[in-house]
């Protein structure tokens, strides 16, 4: 009897590692015939501005419309300054602004008042612009790792963050545009580093305005499935980051571990299509570099 029950545990576990092993490919498979929304999914690649070679934007338009980038993702750090530049540079041409990334100053979970209120007022500067831009929305991380002090992680913190961007989303669609939540990797931000988690946050607060995204770098590290991740996003997606998935490079300078197939499967049973942004460094000559990552990552949205 000792023996058999043995045998029987022995099988269950092969079993059920063998599910965990292969349950995010099996997903898909599991629901039957994609989502009927997948017609819809389209790839429109971004670039951050340090992307694409070139002396300035005008260069980089150049080169990005050449390669049949569509969206230009700049950082908000002195965006109002710029304004003019960016819209004289896009005028005219198939390309268009994605989101904001960042640029706010102090973070909405410190224990400072003053602190809390300069990202509130840093934030509206940059929603106001990305409404000026037909931007998609700005991207906010809650704290990082090095922004002390900070709020406990406790429900009463989540409940005063999702009161903050309750607020902050409606100003935000007062001005045609979102806040969105970035999750990081632990090495990064303590709070939200999760793609589920952020979306459970604008779940909870139920605000147009208020949206979420991945990337997969930072999903390397704290994702078991890409395509769940994603998935588990749902209606709140807005935004997704790609990079090499060990150094942060061009997609393809990491060989085979940059793989996005499994992740853009469930932007496809998702119909997404929105942005898939370039957040990254590169190694090689980016004149060489960036076309070959246009090409894996166009390649693997097929094969998704």
């Amino acid at each position: 009897m000792a023996l058999d029950r043995r045998r029987f545990l022995k099988t269950t576990l092969a079993g059920s590692a063998a599910m965990a092993i292969g349950g995010c490919t099996s997903f898909a498979s599991a629901n039957g015939k994609e989502n009927a929304a997948s017609g819809k999914a389209k790839l429109n690649i971004s670039f951050q501005e340090g992307i694409a070679p070139g002396a300035n934007l005008n260069e980089k338009f150049d080169f990005m419309e050449k390669h049949g980038v569509v969206g230009f993702e700049p950082h908000g750090g002195g965006i109002r300054d710029r304004m003019q530049e960016f819209k004289d540079a896009l005028k005219g041409r198939d390309i268009k602004v994605s989101v904001i990334c960042a640029g706010f100053e102090g973070f909405i979970l410190s224990t400072d008042p003053e602190i809390r209120k300069k990202c509130r007022d840093t934030m509206e500067v940059l929603m106001i612009a990305a409404g000026e831009l037909e931007a998609e929305g700005v991207i906010i991380v809650p704290a990082f790792n090095s922004q002390v002090p900070v709020m406990p992680h406790t429900q009463e913190t989540r409940d005063f963050l999702c009161e903050q961007f309750d607020e902050m989303g409606t100003f935000a669609q007062q001005h045609g545009t979102t806040v969105i939540f970035e999750p990081l990797n632990r090495k990064e931000a303590f709070y939200l580093r999760q793609v589920a988690d952020a979306a459970s946050i604008c779940r909870d607060i139920n605000n147009p305005g208020v949206k979420c995204m991945g990337d997969f770098w930072h999903m390397t590290w704290e994702e078991n499935c890409d395509m769940a991740a994603f998935l588990s996003a749902g209606e709140y997606l807005q935004h997704v980051h790609v990079a090499s998935r060990k150094r942060r490079s061009m997609p393809g300078e990491d060989g085979e571990a940059d793989n996005y197939v499994n992740g853009f499967k469930g932007l496809k049973m998702m119909g997404y299509d929105k942005y898939v942004s370039f957040e990254c460094g590169a190694q090689g000559d980016r004149n060489i570099v960036v076309p070959a990552a246009l090409e894996l990552l166009r390649k693997q949205w097929e094969e998704a």
